[in-house]
């Protein structure tokens, strides 16, 4: 049927038609909001200021209709250039992760509209990144990298809480510097990792040196020890032959010769 009608009729079925549908679904007075989500009530394209909940609602067939706003937790990411406090350039990506509370899908719906990430979040990410990465050298933003988040979160929640949006959670995905000034913390880490290593090394050395000494101090004092006594008793001198003796008696002795330890001298 189609190849006998002209362009024109064509057009007309096919506009004809999507008007129908349009109709057919205006008529409709009842619909469905999905887990998660809130309706903003509208009556001819105005904001009626009615909040609809979850499930199913009615309304008034081609007078109202009703906007869908997503009030679960959301996640926005974005990359942002700075400049740090000793004036390194710095590439950011932070990540947020928030929810618009529901009482506020009114005003966020008449304020700002859906596209309201672009409008408010995004610019609001860029200028927290730009304004907290000044406060802190490029070396800082690495070694306090825990303080320059929770900074950034107050920042951003101090921005958006009373635009309605609650910042849940913040991250900072990655910091990216210079090629130079990695370089530059690169031989800082090295020298930092040689000296360490020279210190304990020097350490290991005392240390050895200590225990030399104390070795000799107390080889020192046991023979001053056993000095004073053969002095105040000769009787040590017999003992440490007995010490040292194998137990072996010479094989032959003299008629007038002694042992040459005195037994009984020791046994008194």
């Amino acid at each position: 049927m189609l190849a006998y009608m002209s362009t024109p009729k064509i057009i007309a079925w096919v506009v004809g038609g999507l008007l129908a549908v349009i109709l057919f679904f205006s008529l409709i007075p009842f619909g469905m909001i999905p887990a998660g989500s809130r309706g903003v009530m509208l009556r001819f394209g105005a904001v009626t200021g009615r909040v609809v909940s979850e499930g199913l609602y009615f309304r008034m067939p081609i007078v109202e209709s009703v906007a869908v706003m997503d009030v679960r937790l959301q996640k926005e990411q974005v990359e942002a250039t700075a400049a740090s406090k000793d004036l390194q350039s710095v590439q950011s990506t932070v990540a947020a992760n928030f929810h618009i509370k529901p009482e506020m899908v009114v005003a966020m719906y008449r304020d700002v509209g859906p596209e309201y990430k672009v409008r408010i979040i995004d610019p609001a990410l860029q200028e927290t990144v730009k304004a907290t990465t000044a406060k802190f050298t490029a070396e800082e933003l690495v070694t306090r990298r825990e303080e320059v988040r929770e900074e950034m979160k107050s920042l951003l929640q101090t921005k958006l809480t009373p635009r309605g949006i609650e910042i849940d959670d913040f991250n900072i995905v990655n910091f990216d510097f210079s090629e130079s000034f990695n370089a530059a913390i690169e031989a800082k880490v090295t020298a930092e990792q040689a000296a360490l290593t020279a210190r304990n090394r020097l350490e290991q050395v005392k240390f050895e040196a200590e225990q030399r000494i104390a070795e000799a101090r107390g080889k020192a004092e046991a023979l001053r020890v056993e000095s004073e006594a053969i002095k105040s008793s000769p009787a040590v001198l017999e003992l440490r032959a007995i010490e040292k003796w194998d137990g072996k008696l010479p094989s032959v002795m003299g008629s007038g010769a002694t042992p040459f330890v005195n037994i009984g001298s020791i046994s008194r």
